[in-house]
């Protein structure tokens, strides 16, 4: 199984004062790495020797966060020459070469850990530095390497390896199968597996002591599943998960210790180490108490430096260290039976991706979703939580009332919490006059279960206030403890925070009402904590969101503030571009939730704040908020209906390219029982499919139709003959391919003067079944007037269809339209046909569109019919001639005017039929 590899550093091609290639053989939070000469010449080179010959399978680079080299190179060998020289290669074999990021986009605040996954054999590993990249802080070009750890096999032990996967290989196929299945797919037997605890990013963010213990404790844990001691196992995996917690933190403290001391602070470095003494006693203690280590194993290196990475931490590979003086005992008497620690279902592992970056400030590198239960980890200088669990029983958490915390509940703390500060004395100085220095310390305090108690006494001081209490004392104590809530309501205790929340709405809902005082007090201890409430709901626990959110929703509903509108207007307030994708996606499930419960009727909701709140959420980086702000939208139309059309752009073609407008105004649709855009396709394809086998069938009829005329007028025309008469067609004068000549197709006129030019101008000015659009100057039939304006016409974006009436309406004019509802409903089409002009329904078919227009009892609004009756009433048809007589001026008039597309084929048609 592949472990971690001790290493020397064999050479260097140079190096800055105090900051030595040998740094690299120490792997600790503290550590400062290498670093190139000032200016030095490129390439650079490192090489390192390993303990022993072995088989590299993973490489791990913590790079500096602006001494960035472009490029490093990797060479290996089995030996050196004689008389080495860094510029000698010959013997080395050359891996290949890893880029690393030029960091601006952190601001060169971030270190890049990368991990280079490789399978070569050797003992000498040379590394060769590129050029830096250039940046503002790298003012030397120098380039730097933090920390680099090499993983992997024993040459022999790896090809005892291959030989027994070889021979596994054989056994399984031949069916001889000696090894328990269970265990098969493990990690544990898997022959690549990485421990975490030999990972880089374990010891960079371990304190060197504690990273000492959870190893040893790893160790045990295997012992235990071997032996089958479950129970046991158990515990020490959840020690294992707390413990690496517990030396993250150590580490954080260390590392500011350091910078203290490297700015001559040593006041402050001295908090620091009373800090980690103090914090490291305490989780010390409590594993002592849980007897998960024994004298030997807590013993600690107080004294020693830490040494060069000379062997592997595997259990396989691991020598015993050697005696440490031993740590003063402690008072171990257990306050449950059989007390250990408290069980999770965590995953903890610190799996680093080839291209990480971990902040300078050495944060742990964590999974980002670890499953780890929120309450059981370690906040502040809270020790590791104790449980009892009896034979037979579940477990369960010691219960403990509010006005007695134990002393397993503190951790072993005891007596009072530290005096104030000097700017904690200022910033509460009014509280502490009001509430006293004793319950304003513990609030202030730096341990969490004093915090939480200065609240319990608070709570338990305002219920037991007497009714004839002065107004301005109940007053001044409201506003002293919002002060307090205000800070609690910010802390990253979950039980605190609880705490904070639980006394604020007993202020609210009893100490108030209770004593009558007025709602200005109210407004101010909503406008004093509601802002702070908002922010938690962004927080990175989602218990603390979803705790933050409920309490908010539910604090709205109080009638005691419902009434003062004040949490809707903060709802409202527009989204910062750089609020957190948690905040934003809180802020918007609020607001939906409290819009369904509050309305938008005296309840500081309108329709104004909150269709501008949810436009402007359309435009938010995250899918979750544009898709709430899309379900408000919505919300808000099937309430109000037209009035929020004023606040989104005008339903086009345009628009509905944003997939949201799409996706809202399709919601309008469904709303209002309409079909949507995708329905009203399908539906006019499948017209246009029915019309177009229609006209077919149609087409195939008249053919017939046509063919029978013609052998019946051939029969005739030979009975004719030999009777001695002349064929009808020709008697009047009319030859049978000429019929069509002189024959307006659209109204039936037929006319001398009905050449091609004559039958454009009457098209163009006086056929009474045509008009001429109003928008884009085409001669369109009457019956498909609507049809044109909604789909042919060249300003039919500004069209809509009336859902009630079916005609086209100017879509600025369409709300209010819809709203007035004055227009004359529109039957189906089966059953009337509706009129564009006059608004009428009238009795279906084509041929009722000719009684419509040109009858005398027909369309009132059909201008040309009524131009022709007034100047001429006596004209009889077919001497229309005379009113043709000339064109519209200056308008050309000729064959290209153009026709409504499937006009010229129908009515082509029924003049076919009478003939």
């Amino acid at each position: 199984m592949p472990h971690k590899i001790g290493f020397v550093v064999v050479s260097s091609s140079g190096h800055e004062d105090g900051f030595s290639a040998r740094e690299l053989m120490i792997h600790a939070p503290t550590v400062s790495g290498w670093r190139s000469p000032r200016f030095c010449q490129f390439p650079q080179e490192i090489v390192l020797q390993m303990v022993e010959r072995c088989r590299i399978r993973k490489l791990q680079l913590l790079a500096h966060q602006y001494m960035i080299s472009s490029k490093i190179e990797f060479y290996i060998s089995e030996s050196l020459p004689e008389y080495f020289a860094p510029y000698q290669a010959e013997r080395f074999r050359r891996l290949g070469y890893v880029s690393l990021c030029d960091n601006e986009k952190t601001g060169c605040k971030a270190r890049e850990l990368k991990s280079v996954y490789v399978d070569a054999v050797g003992q000498f590993l040379k590394l060769i530095f590129h050029q830096n990249h250039a940046n503002k802080y790298n003012i030397y070009n120098q380039v730097a390497l933090v920390a680099i750890n090499i993983i992997g096999d024993p040459a022999d032990f790896s090809d005892e390896s291959n030989t027994a996967s070889r021979e596994k290989l054989i056994d399984h196929y031949l069916g001889h199968n000696s090894e328990d299945p269970a265990l098969e797919g493990t990690y544990a037997r898997r022959s690549d597996y990485i421990s975490p605890l030999d990972d880089l990013a374990f010891d960079m963010y371990q304190d060197p002591e504690v990273a000492q213990i959870i190893r040893k404790l790893d160790e045990r844990k295997r012992e235990a599943v071997q032996k089958e001691r479950y129970d046991y196992a158990k515990k020490l995996k959840q020690a294992i998960a707390d413990l690496q917690k517990v030396g993250e933190r150590l580490g954080r403290y260390e590392v500011e210790k350091r910078c203290a001391v490297e700015k001559e602070d040593y006041d402050l470095a001295k908090e620091k180490k009373q800090q980690m003494e103090q914090y490291r006693a305490e989780v010390y203690e409590q594993l002592e108490l849980h007897s998960l280590l024994d004298a030997e194993l807590m013993r600690r290196p107080l004294d020693l430096p830490l040494r060069p990475l000379a062997r592997s931490g595997s259990p396989r590979h691991q020598k015993p260290m050697p005696s440490l003086p031993q740590l003063e005992e402690r008072g171990t008497e257990n306050q449950f039976a059989e007390p250990f620690l408290q069980e999770k279902p965590s995953s903890y592992s610190l799996t680093i991706s080839p291209q990480h970056s971990a902040v300078d400030q050495l944060l742990p590198a964590t999974d980002p979703h670890p499953k780890i239960n929120a309450e059981s980890l370690p906040y502040d200088e809270r020790p590791l939580p104790a449980i009892r669990k009896h034979h037979g029983e579940a477990v369960v958490e010691p219960e403990m009332s509010d006005a007695d915390i134990s002393d397993a509940r503190r951790g072993g703390l005891s007596g009072e919490p530290e005096p104030l500060t000097e700017k904690a004395l200022r910033e509460a100085s009014s509280a502490i006059d009001v509430l006293g220095e004793t319950l304003v310390a513990g609030a202030y305090s730096k341990t969490w279960s004093y915090r939480e108690d200065a609240l319990l006494a608070l709570y338990k001081k305002l219920m037991e206030m007497p009714v004839g209490t002065p107004k301005e004392d109940l007053k001044n104590t409201l506003r002293a403890s919002i002060f307090l809530i205000r800070r609690a309501i910010k802390d990253i205790v979950t039980s605190v925070f609880q705490a904070s929340l639980k006394l604020l709405k007993m202020i609210i809902t009893q100490y108030i009402p209770k004593h009558k005082l007025s709602k200005l007090e109210t407004a101010h201890s909503v406008e004093r904590t509601i802002p702070v409430l908002l922010t938690r709901t962004g927080d990175s626990s989602a218990r603390l969101r979803v705790t933050a959110a409920n309490f908010i929703q539910e604090m709205a509903l109080f009638k005691e503030v419902k009434s003062l509108q004040i949490i809707p207007s903060y709802l409202v307030q527009p989204l910062k571009a750089n609020s957190s994708v948690h905040l934003a996606m809180s802020q918007m499930g609020l607001l939906a939730r409290l819009l369904k419960d509050l309305g938008t009727g005296s309840s500081g909701f309108t329709i104004d704040n909150v269709m501008k709140f949810s436009v402007s959420s359309l435009e938010h980086r995250v899918y979750e908020v544009r898709e709430t702000a899309v379900r408000i939208i919505l919300d808000m139309y099937r309430q109000h209906q037209a009035s929020i059309l004023e606040y989104l752009p005008p339903d086009d073609s345009n628009t509905r390219k944003n997939i949201l407008y799409k996706t809202i105004f399709e919601g309008f649709a469904k709303i209002d029982g309409r079909p949507t855009g995708a329905e009203m396709r399908a539906r006019r394809k499948a017209a246009t499919e029915e019309a177009e086998k229609q006209k077919k069938e149609e087409i195939k009829a008249l053919q017939g139709q046509l063919a029978a005329l013609k052998d019946i007028q051939a029969e005739v025309q030979v009975g004719n003959i030999q009777g001695g008469k002349a064929a009808p067609a020709e008697a009047l004068g009319i030859p049978d391919e000429h019929y069509l000549d002189n024959l307006c197709i659209f109204c039936g006129e037929r006319s001398e003067s009905f050449t091609e030019e004559g039958l454009d101008l009457h098209y163009w000015k006086h056929c009474l079944m045509l008009t001429r659009c109003d928008h884009c100057k085409q001669v369109v039939e009457i019956s498909s007037l609507t049809e044109h304006l909604l789909t042919e016409c060249d300003k039919k974006d500004g069209f809509g269809k009336c859902y009630r009436c079916s005609e086209a309406v100017f879509k600025e004019e369409l709300p209010r339209h819809i709203k007035n509802k004055e227009c004359n409903p529109a039957k189906p089409e089966k059953l009337a046909n509706r009129c564009p002009l006059c608004h009428e329904n009238f009795s279906p078919g084509e041929e009722a569109w000719k009684d419509h227009l040109m009858g005398p009892a027909g369309c009132t609004m059909n201008l040309r019919k009524t131009h022709i009756l007034q100047k001429a009433p006596a004209l009889q048809p077919g001497k229309s001639s005379a009113v043709a007589a000339s064109g519209p001026s200056g308008s050309k008039v000729g064959s290209k005017i153009p026709t409504p597309k499937g006009g010229l084929s129908k009515s082509s048609s029924r003049t076919h039929a009478r003939r």
